[in-house]
């Protein structure tokens, strides 16, 4: 599981920061999480094939969020694109991007599909043979969902050695792999468990930004091996995070603690704060470990 922070400071771009996007790399997909000013941009510039990205997954309509994705889309388009994409998010995000395309005259030559959100409940957005996403109902000024990507192990690793042993032929391994047993040639049945290993664990990564302090979140991503998390403020200024409904690095820790998380990784930091290891020695405190999400930083997760 790999993750690239493409941007994660809060509001407004700057020549050394971008506003929130990152991809995450999983079971061999590629999704693209938020799409601030800049992301195609960025992508150029960590050399992150455009084609592979198939999903897009936006949070909520405030600008440092998804004003980069009506960019992309058309650049897909000028670069021939021919893979379906899909884009999750709000509702409103339809309307939003179908009227740009529509006034600019930029229809796309590819299959765009919106899938639409107004639930208030955790729900199932995605799902195929190798990983889940899930909405995390948010609380910020506007409809806002965080998302919970996991691995589908579903295949056991094969025994070589023991597979080797009994000289069974390549054409069985995939049935091995989904748990099936054999049956020799002289009749005698070897029990899959013998043939095989347990499959690895499945990794789970959690995407949350931007949020007041949450509890209700804790049950939807109790455990994950990742959480991302915003820390837009330090507790000194805790009334400007009550007041725009975002989080402190003292909060996210808490969050992460009581979630019982592997990870903590803090992001969206204002850009206020010169010295963004201050969220982590305010995390600290209250949660180990915790990693700073910084703009083209790269995280692989084993």
């Amino acid at each position: 599981m790999k993750l690239t922070i493409l941007g994660c400071y809060a509001a407004t771009p700057r020549t050394i920061t971008n506003p929130t996007s990152q991809v995450l790399e999983i079971k061999n997909q590629m999704f693209l999480i938020d799409c601030g000013e800049g992301t195609q941009v960025q992508l150029r510039k960590h050399k992150i094939k455009f084609s592979r990205i198939n999903r897009i997954f936006i949070s909520h309509l405030h600008g440092d969020h998804f004003y980069g994705l009506i960019g992309l889309i058309s650049t897909f388009t000028l670069l021939n694109r021919e893979n379906d994409l899909h884009v999750y998010g709000p509702k409103g995000i339809k309307e939003i991007i179908l009227l740009q395309l529509k006034l600019s005259n930029s229809y796309t030559g590819y299959n765009l599909y919106f899938h639409e959100l107004e639930s208030n409940e955790s729900v199932l957005v995605f799902e195929d043979d190798n990983v889940t996403v899930k909405t995390i109902p948010l609380k910020h000024r506007v409809y806002t969902n965080g998302y919970l990507f996991k691995e589908k192990n579903t295949h056991r690793k094969l025994n070589i050695e023991a597979v080797e042993e009994y000289n069974i032929e390549k054409c069985y391994f995939a049935k091995i792999k989904n748990g099936g047993n054999i049956t020799l040639e002289n009749g005698k049945e070897i029990k899959n468990e013998e043939l095989t290993f347990s499959p690895e664990k499945e990794k789970s990564y959690a995407f949350c930004s931007d949020t007041l302090y949450n509890e209700s979140i804790i049950p939807i991503i109790k455990n994950v091996d990742v959480l991302y998390h915003e820390s837009t403020f330090l507790e000194s200024e805790n009334h400007l995070a009550s007041k725009t409904m975002h989080s402190t690095a003292k909060e996210a820790a808490l969050i992460a603690k009581k979630a019982n998380v592997g990870t903590l990784l803090m992001g969206h930091y204002s850009t206020r704060y010169g010295d963004i290891s201050l969220f982590k020695k305010e995390g600290e405190s209250i949660f180990k470990p915790i990693l700073l999400a910084n703009d083209g930083k790269q995280f692989n997760f084993s």
